[in-house]
């Protein structure tokens, strides 16, 4: 494989990592029956794999809809695109509740704070619980197995544009 320049498809960085000052908040979401649009969304950070290096992605998804609320993908795993993705997407509207893991950045005081003022209840995975996201999880491999691992993107920008193609088609199926 070494020769040929292919390699597996495999894992790629663990971004759930707490922060054990920050406060995490109980998982809602066991048993509810979600009802209608922005009853819950959800959000999560995962890698987008490089030529060389990493881009990470962070998305919010009506749990309802299966509509992507939105996105942002930056190169560095900094709080402040998952900022800059919450509060687009809270100008479109407002869940009742928003789901995520107990990674640093769903526990950091920026992130929660703007949920709080909103009055919107906020909602974590237990630990080591990737099936309490399972909407988003379920979009991660959408694009990742339709899009990024079919791709080998040279530079940031290229990601950029080829992702956000991909989910603009991908919201048109919704």
């Amino acid at each position: 494989m070494r020769e040929m320049g292919i390699a597996g498809i495999s894992l790629g960085p663990n971004l759930s990592k707490r922060n054990l000052e920050h406060r995490i908040y109980p998982y809602l979401l066991r048993n509810l029956a979600i009802s209608h649009p922005n009853h819950d969304w959800s959000i999560d950070i995962t890698y987008i794999r490089l030529q060389r290096g990493w881009m990470y992605l962070v998305a919010l998804i009506d749990w309802y809809s299966r509509f992507v609320v939105s996105w942002e993908l930056d190169q560095t795993l900094e709080i402040d695109f998952v900022l800059v993705a919450v509060k687009r997407a809270l100008s479109v509207g407002q869940p009742e509740i928003l789901n995520s893991d107990q990674g640093s950045h769903f526990t950091s005081p920026q992130y929660t704070g703007l949920l709080l003022d909103k009055d919107i209840r906020i909602s974590m995975d237990g630990k080591g619980r990737a099936l309490d996201n399972i909407v988003t999880e379920r979009l991660w491999r959408t694009i990742k197995y339709e899009e990024v691992y079919l791709k080998d993107y040279e530079s940031p920008r290229e990601a950029r544009k080829e992702i956000n193609n991909f989910i603009h088609f991908t919201i048109k199926l919704l």
